[in-house]
């Protein structure tokens, strides 16, 4: 056990008035929530075992103020450079005695409240047809009056010796500007922020105003952290390669809006949220001044998001380029450490994985946390502590020195995942498995392939659920393959793989697969029931961004990934695999009766099995 006293070059910082805006009628403010404290008492940064530590004199007196963050960009083309409205948290210490502190800064578009009634998307519509109109938004309510923007992490970190730092996207509560969802501009706005902390940009009392605020008591080193929507802003930010971003953890952040909106070249809805599109996600947020949300409506709503989105075919193309930060990391030089969870059906597993593999191949300090639940679930606080303290501290606790991946196995915590080496498992190999049988009953899943097999048709039918065709014994609606039972558990790590050569008798139909664990139980949750999933719309079997109809009857091939997993699978169960059309909680409902035609020697799923062929054998061999 190591306790180390961390004692920062003591600067003199200039004297503010302490005031509200209550009581100065003021629209910006600083102001000191403090408990009396002995005179002789210093508070400094106190680390055990490599974590920061609360320091009652930090946890009992803090300063709190708010200001306007100026930017290089004029979002919503009134003539003036987008203003972006900001709290600070931080301790008294840094007013009185000239300490200087890193940042733990957090921003979103949802601070300043949503527009809960803003309509989805009718998703009752033909595949590859024009949908319904969309019913009109109400707009979000606009704010009374600015002041201190949020209170998340305040309690955690400022004790602990950080400030923490709020701003409301562009276009969103205070900040001026147009939200764009994606556009530019959110990735910009952050960076600003972070390059006022660092003396780079000018803070100001009012959004209009001319009296500037310094951030002096700043060390210029700024983690980000977030959940959802506040978890891909750090990322965004990080591909600006800003300096002073020196660590960020998004949890269960969207890395991609085509991948977030569309599987595939499919229309496929986030779980839970079905009929949401990225126009509906506009509406949610925009919560700025009214007085320009009409221009930004018809700038960006209707002109950017509706006129480039293509809700008909899917398709990929270079509007939902712009929004995939996957391919943008080329300037990022920051920590990374990820958060997901396996069952996240909003934010599916796929938007974490793919960049922290990209991080990894960066070569930049990495890590990532996944557990077994659904969407959020932030990374046990000692190892954040842990993360910060290394690269806002500089505290050496050897943090990126430990294993790279930590999972919540099936029945733990939370708070209590196992060490991996790294993620995928690095003893996961691919398992290439046949479909035999007969699928409109339970056919199999095995490793050789059966010559002779003759295709199968299934029909399809939205009013299904995927639930039912999973229990159903038979079902004309599906087909469903599965292993023998296990007789050892069965772990898989990575990302399956879906070969299939199909046939339809209609231009477009929907594609969908489940992996399910047989039988299908009553738990307390349905997704202990799911292994993965996957969509994909067999118009764009050859490219992403160019589907083309099919000729009804003709078959195609296509192979596509279901989403990442690591699930450890119980001995007694089968691995299930489930082919049907339309998925009620994630496509759209076209009429029911298009007719998808399987040919079985052509469809193989790849499965990444810790130990490859000789685990899975071992696993499905009957016991003697």
């Amino acid at each position: 056990m190591t306790i180390r006293v961390f004692r920062p070059e003591r600067v003199l910082t200039l004297a503010v008035p302490l005031c509200t805006a209550l009581l100065c009628g003021t629209a910006s403010s600083q102001e000191t929530a403090q408990e009396p404290a002995p005179a002789a008492e210093k508070s400094v940064p106190v680390f055990k075992d490599g974590q920061a530590q609360v320091v009652d004199g930090f946890r009992k007196q803090m300063v709190k103020q708010w200001l306007w963050v100026e930017t290089n960009f004029d979002s919503d083309d009134d003539g003036k450079k987008d203003r972006l409205h900001v709290d600070v948290w931080r301790p008294r210490a840094t007013e009185t005695e000239g300490l200087k502190v890193p940042v733990i800064y957090e921003t979103s578009p949802y601070f300043a409240g949503v527009d809960q009634a803003a309509p989805n998307w009718d998703p009752k519509q033909e595949v590859h047809s024009e949908p319904p109109k969309r019913k009109p938004a109400p707009g979000a309510k606009y704010g009374e009056r600015p002041g201190m923007i949020a209170q998340s992490e305040v309690n955690t970190w400022v004790p602990r010796g950080f400030a923490v730092v709020h701003s409301s996207s562009p276009g969103t509560g205070f900040s001026e500007g147009c939200p764009t969802v994606g556009g530019d501009n959110e990735e910009l706005a952050p960076k600003f922020v972070i390059d006022w902390l660092n003396g780079r940009a000018k803070g100001y009392t009012t959004p209009d105003g001319t009296e500037e605020v310094k951030a002096e008591w700043c060390t210029g080193k700024v983690g980000m952290m977030g959940t959802s929507y506040n978890g891909t802003l750090p990322l965004a930010c990080a591909t600006t390669g800003v300096q002073g971003l020196e660590a960020i953890i998004p949890i269960s952040p969207n890395t991609s809006y085509y991948v977030y909106y569309r599987s595939n070249g499919l229309v496929r809805h986030p779980g839970g949220y079905m009929g949401e599109d990225i126009d509906v996600l506009y509406d949610f947020i925009n919560s700025g001044n009214p007085e320009r949300r009409e221009y930004c409506n018809k700038k960006v709503r209707d002109g950017e998001l509706l006129g480039n989105f293509d809700r008909i075919s899917g398709d990929f193309n270079d509007f939902w380029a712009g929004r995939d930060y996957g391919a943008k990391l080329g300037k990022v030089r920051c920590a990374l450490l990820m958060a997901h969870g396996w069952n996240d059906w909003n934010v599916m597993p796929e938007h974490a994985v793919r960049i922290y593999a990209a991080w990894k191949q960066k070569d930049l300090p990495h890590m990532a946390y996944f557990h077994q639940g659904g969407h959020g679930g932030p990374p046990p606080m000692e190892l954040m502590n842990k993360w910060f303290s290394r690269f806002l501290y500089d505290v050496d606790n050897g943090v990126e020195k430990e294993p790279k991946a930590w999972i919540v196995r099936e029945k733990d915590r939370p708070s209590s995942p196992t060490p991996y080496a790294d993620y995928p498992n690095p003893e996961a190999k691919p398992v290439v498995l046949h479909v035999a049988g007969d699928g409109l009953g339970v056919g199999s899943l095995q490793l050789t392939a059966s010559p002779g097999q003759k295709p199968q048709t299934l029909v399809d039918d939205v009013a299904v659920p995927g639930a039912r065709l999973a229990t159903d014994e038979k079902s004309e609606h599906r087909l469903m393959f599965a292993t023998l039972p296990l007789t050892e558990p069965l772990h898989l790590s990575g990302t399956a793989k879906l070969t299939i050569r199909l046939a339809s008798d209609k231009p477009a139909a929907n594609l969908s697969v489940w992996l399910v664990s047989l039988p299908w139980t009553e738990r307390a949750r349905q997704t202990d029931n799911i292994i993965t999933r996957g969509w994909a719309d067999p118009q764009n079997h050859a490219s992403l961004r160019k589907g083309e109809p099919l000729v009804p009857g003709k078959f195609v091939e296509m192979t596509f990934n279901l989403e990442p997993d690591d699930q450890i699978i119980a001995v007694g169960e089968r691995i299930g695999l489930m082919i049907f059309s339309s998925d009620r909680d994630f496509t759209l409902w076209p009429p029911a009766g298009t007719k998808l035609t399987v040919d079985l020697a052509g469809t193989s799923l790849e499965l990444p099995v810790v130990g490859g062929d000789a685990a899975f054998t071992k696993s499905t061999t009957a016991a003697k």
